[in-house]
């Protein structure tokens, strides 16, 4: 008999209050006055979401009755599955706004790469808590589990998909460093993505960029190869960037760039999402402009806002209150699954909630780092909030698998 009071009800109430806030912004962004200037299959995008928010809760509740077991004994079968899938999608899938990462089953989509996400956590944190000596201090292990997070990362930038493909990689470090890499090396793979945002912005802040990180490599890890092998990728990344910026990238290509540091470079083209969405934020002031009442939502100068601009409809119609109440909700989720995980005496179930809060809290740098214009455009949406019926289900059943091993962490050490 399962006793309820050893369910986190605390995470159940972020997940349930981060879905309300995302069925209101998409109401507002779909069923509001705007409904005039969008065709039908989009203004039935919230009564889609309230569907896939019922199958949500059943899942929810069914995983709580799952072995805890069952998660980490199928890992690799599932992993397996769903790189199949991945395969057969670039052959046969459907291309949803340039990328081809969906298959159509009947009446329904799936985005085979949001189940992927799920498959990748379970089989590299089954991999890197096997056996004793399996550890991310050992370099075989380290680039076996590399491999088994990168795989599925590569396929789904052949789909052209970007975007989820950062979710991919993004689990590297994290994952590395959560099963013993040493600070110096874990510091030294996030890097790139450091110096390479601030030489973006201007090529002198990436040089100091890359020079702080040396230094700071030197003064934690202490050994000479590390130190030099940081510097000289440090320096060859801002001199790579530049030359791309200025020598390889299409005209297109570069003035998406440019519009990033200065949106008013191209206000009618590459910099018209970044103005409009920085507009909507910045015009909904402390209160908001109220419930189906933001212009520039309710007038359609948003793009996407049903999805990866739903941030800025939140902003505009609810103002910093909303903005800031549905902040916190998502620091708090990552907070309390980063809490779960380090009382959980399982090294399974550490990884997997570890690989679930890096997952979500990229999704939510990223896309509200975008909405902001601190992040250049990329298109990830926000976790349980943007409209999309596969990644509600999908974040749903890796928060209801991580609500499961913390559920049953008194037995899973011995459970059968």
């Amino acid at each position: 008999m399962i006793n309820l009071k050893e369910l986190s009800w605390s995470l159940v109430i972020i997940w349930a209050g981060l879905i309300a806030v995302g069925l209101v912004a998409i109401y507002s962004a779909t069923q509001g006055p705007v409904a005039e200037f969008l065709p039908s299959y989009i203004q039935f995008n919230f009564y889609k979401q309230l569907i896939s928010f019922g199958i949500a809760i059943l899942l929810l509740i069914g995983l709580q009755f799952i072995n805890p077991r069952t998660f980490q004994e199928g890992s690799y079968i599932f992993y397996g599955l769903g790189i199949l899938l991945m395969i057969l999608t670039l052959f046969i899938g459907k291309e949803v706004n340039g990328a081809k990462s969906w298959l159509s089953l009947g009446p329904f989509n799936l985005q085979v790469s949001e189940l992927m996400k799920i498959a990748t956590i379970l089989a590299v944190a089954n991999y890197l808590t096997s056996r004793r000596n399996i550890s991310a201090e050992n370099l075989k292990s380290a680039i076996i589990a590399v491999v088994l997070i990168a795989l599925p990362g590569l396929l789904v930038l052949l789909q052209n998909d970007t975007g989820t493909a950062i979710i991919f990689f993004a689990l590297i470090p994290v994952v590395l460093f959560w099963s013993g890499l040493p600070y110096g090396i874990s510091l030294f793979m996030i890097s790139p993505a450091i110096i390479g945002y601030l030489t973006i912005i201007s090529w002198y802040w990436g040089l100091i960029a890359a020079v702080i990180i040396t230094l700071a490599i030197f003064m934690i890890q202490r050994r000479t190869w590390l130190t030099f092998t940081s510097f000289v990728t440090g320096i060859l990344l801002v001199i790579g960037i530049q030359v791309a910026l200025y020598q390889v990238l299409q005209p297109h290509q570069r003035a998406r760039i440019e519009a990033f540091t200065n949106p008013s470079f191209d206000p009618q083209g590459a910099g018209w999402n970044v103005i409009q969405a920085k507009t909507a934020i910045g015009s909904g002031g402390i209160y908001g402009k109220g419930f189906t009442e933001g212009t520039q939502t309710q007038l359609r100068f948003l793009p996407e806002q049903w999805t990866d601009f739903i941030f800025c409809v939140i902003g505009e119609e609810f103002g910093f209150l909303g903005a800031g109440f549905t902040v916190l909700l998502l620091l708090t989720l990552t907070l309390r699954l980063l809490r779960m995980a380090a009382i959980h005496k399982h090294p399974f179930a550490q990884l997997v909630m570890v690989g679930v809060l890096t997952v979500f809290f990229t999704h939510f740098f990223i896309n509200i780092g975008s909405a902001t214009g601190l992040l250049p455009v990329i298109g990830i949406p926000l976790p349980f909030i943007s409209y999309g019926g596969s990644a509600l289900i999908t974040n749903t059943l890796m928060l209801g698998i991580c609500l499961n091993l913390d559920f049953y962490k008194r037995q899973f050490s011995i459970y059968r």
